[in-house]
């Protein structure tokens, strides 16, 4: 889970950066705590159009001396079929292929789901431009810290073995790619080395500054996945980053650390709410919500998600005050107004659906002529006889029993 010397830097395949801060308070609100939100890509990508792969050289098989006389080979029918068969599918879909170049020390040697592991990485573009190069990237495998063409592959990795990847943008940078130096789109080439692999070090043991730093990594990496509209990964990254700061811990943190570490609780349980919203999860969101109330009872962005997830429910009457609350603290915020706006007026077309309905349903559907005084709800003057008439018998009834004792 350490990174191998310094902080990768924004964007790489190894941890992908978490963009911008937004500053409209739309963006501050109705996205992720601290990046800004992509829009959700329409259509899928084409996953068997396999037409723009580059060409692949036999590395692994050293040419012959050419003769003087020689004429350049031509490929032969023979050779395109053998071709596929150096080429392990990963997925059986034809979008992410693995061959190896240099084998390793053995299947048994291969790195295990929660072990970190260390990689020689180079990646390139189609035209062979290379867009990344780390000579030692460490990351958890599994736990989707990378991208999923490595985090796929490399668990099938011997150790030692060098070997070529090529994977589809679905499994890279997808439609929206990485700027400026991946275009939309993009298909990668990753050339990777297995260097090394290692147990996890124990949660229990991390100081606290290490544990910060291991969760802030996790909740970067659900950042990245969030920007790419990837809702589900996001929501494991999140997860993981929440149970490494709420783990127990048997060394002694400084307050400040155990503030800072409550912050990237906070943070990771605001942004784990605002995928649950994007998938409908409305209940999960709503614990999300209120496990950041329960520490900040303030914080506008837990108000405001609180709100919207009750009003996704049709909880009106519930979600209006929570956004009272989150327009006391912030008066200014055009998006909490114009959000709050919205639903005190479906509260009161929900009203007047209700009132209609209780109308028909006691026998009185027209319209109630208006009054100075009238009631807050029509009551039909049958119901006024009923209970003047049960109330007179009741009473005749009393003077019977009075007057036989």
């Amino acid at each position: 889970m350490a990174s191998s010397g310094e902080e990768p830097r924004s964007g790489s395949p190894g941890r992908a950066g978490t963009g911008t801060e937004p500053a409209a308070d739309a963006a501050q609100l109705d996205t992720a705590e601290d990046f800004e939100v992509l829009e959700e890509e329409e259509g899928e990508e084409d996953e068997d159009d396999l037409s723009e792969l580059p060409p692949l050289e036999d590395v692994g098989r050293p040419p012959a001396p050419p003769r003087e006389d020689a004429q350049p080979p031509e490929q032969g029918a023979g050779d395109a079929a053998e071709e596929p068969e150096e080429w392990l599918d990963v997925l059986g879909n034809g979008l992410l292929k693995k061959k190896t170049l240099v084998p390793g020390q053995g299947v048994d040697s291969r790195p295990q789901k929660g072990q970190d592991v260390t990689i020689r990485l180079k990646a390139t573009l189609e035209d062979g431009t290379v867009v990344e190069e780390d000579s030692a990237l460490t990351f958890t495998l599994g736990d989707c810290d990378v991208l999923q063409a490595l985090d796929l592959c490399v668990q099938l990795l011997e150790m030692g073995e060098t070997a070529l990847i090529v994977s589809e943008a679905k499994y890279c940078y997808g439609a929206q790619g990485r700027s400026p130096d991946i275009p939309p789109n993009a298909s990668l080439t990753l050339e990777v080395e297995l260097l090394a692999a290692r147990d996890a070090p124990d949660l229990e043991l991390l100081s606290g500054k290490e544990k910060i730093q291991l969760a802030n990594r996790k909740r970067e990496r659900g950042n990245f996945f969030y920007q790419q509209a990837d809702y589900v990964l996001a929501i494991n990254s999140y997860d993981i980053a929440l149970r490494i700061a709420g783990s127990s811990s048997k060394v002694d943190f400084s307050p400040d650390e155990e503030a800072e570490l409550l912050d990237v609780k906070v943070k990771c349980l605001n942004n784990l709410a605002a995928s649950q919203l994007k998938l409908d999860h409305f209940k999960a969101a709503l614990k999300s919500c209120n496990l950041v109330l329960e520490h900040q009872p303030g914080n506008i962005k837990a108000l405001f998600r609180k709100g919207k997830v009750l009003a996704q429910q049709g909880e009106y009457r519930e979600a209006i005050p929570i956004l009272k609350a989150a327009l006391k603290l912030e008066p200014s915020n055009k998006t909490i107004h114009a959000e709050l706006s919205k639903l005190v007026k479906k509260h009161a077309d929900q009203r007047n659906v209700e009132t209609e309905m209780y109308r028909k349903m006691l026998g009185n559907p027209s319209t109630p002529r208006k009054c100075k005084d009238k009631l807050p709800w029509s009551i039909p003057w049958k119901w006024l006889f009923g209970a003047t008439a049960i109330a007179l018998g009741g009473v005749a009834l009393s003077v019977v029993i009075a007057a036989r004792n």
